[in-house]
């Protein structure tokens, strides 16, 4: 397995700024000196070029983008200030993306210690997500003849619209998403299945409603599944509204993971969201995530 990470990159935000950029250096070096990876495990994804951007984002937001000459307006809906930092930070996001997605067809797991970003329209980002780094992961392993079909599995507590405006009206993409009704966006776009969920769901209710509706997933019998781990469902998530535990996140891990190798689907993780006060709460989370991976998997 082969675990791709991207926090050396470091954008400057404005003292005070909700958005907690730590989070992923915090990660890497609690998953490190946990033993649950080793450092041989660990890689700097390569940048993709522009063309391969283009695969799910128009020239013109690309181009605009890495200018500095975005409308004001698509920054304020992202949420973070414009950097070249945040470009190339961004694209190496989509790199470890592209790099775990290779690593799972490789031997069944990879994993992106960022990414997730699934707020990023074709046209303009949002919610933190400047490009959407699983659309263009999956039209890129399409156009490269890797796979064939592939399906998104996104438990973040956020529907992922950015992902169906991109990917929705392809038959070869089924994606699955399990959000609060209520949360942001609050403007939501249909994905293949969505499972909407009432603030203060818990772990039970959570877990029971996941094993009812993900076995529709593996009936599409896709080719890979990007899993955005997503961590903001649990109860100390400043942005998540739900009310599940550390060890119910961990329970979610397990089925979606082993239902995955039990099938020989190859997984691919993503970062997904991660908001509580402190952090640490969503640090352990993540880390509960690659616990779940070791385990299963080596």
């Amino acid at each position: 397995m082969k675990v791709f990470y991207s926090d050396h990159y470091e954008v400057p935000l404005p003292d005070g700024h909700k958005f907690p950029m730590e989070k992923y250096r915090l990660v890497r070096e609690k998953l490190l000196s946990e033993n649950i990876l080793e450092s041989s495990k660990l890689f700097e994804p390569e940048l993709p070029g522009r063309e391969t951007i283009l695969l799910a984002h128009s020239a013109e937001y690309f181009d605009a983008f890495e200018s500095g000459t975005i409308d004001p307006k698509i920054i304020r809906r992202i949420g973070l200030p414009w950097s070249r930092e945040l470009f190339y930070r961004s694209l190496a996001s989509v790199g470890g993306a592209m790099g775990a997605a290779r690593s799972a067809l490789d031997t069944g797991i990879g994993g992106n210690l960022a990414g997730g970003t699934h707020h990023a329209f074709r046209d303009y980002g949002e919610g933190f997500c400047v490009f959407n780094d699983f659309a263009v992961v999956i039209l890129n392993l399409i156009k490269c003849g890797l796979i064939h079909r592939a399906a998104i599995v996104d438990l973040d507590v956020h529907q992922g619209n950015g992902n169906s405006a991109i990917l929705g009206a392809n038959p070869d993409v089924f994606i699955f998403s399990m959000h609060g009704a209520k949360n942001y966006p609050f403007t939501k776009v249909d994905s293949t299945i969505d499972v909407p969920l009432e603030d203060n769901t818990n772990d039970e209710e959570y877990l029971t409603l996941l094993k009812k509706n993900l076995p529709a997933i593996f009936e599409f019998r896709p080719d890979i599944i990007l899993y955005q781990a997503g961590v903001d469902p649990l109860k100390e998530d400043s942005l998540g509204r739900l009310a599940l535990t550390g060890e119910g996140l961990m329970e979610r891990d397990k089925y979606v993971l082993s239902e995955c190798k039990n099938r020989g689907i190859p997984v691919s993780l993503g970062l997904g969201g991660g908001y509580s006060k402190p952090i640490n709460h969503s640090v352990d989370a993540y880390c509960g995530t690659y616990r779940v991976v070791k385990e299963l998997f080596g």
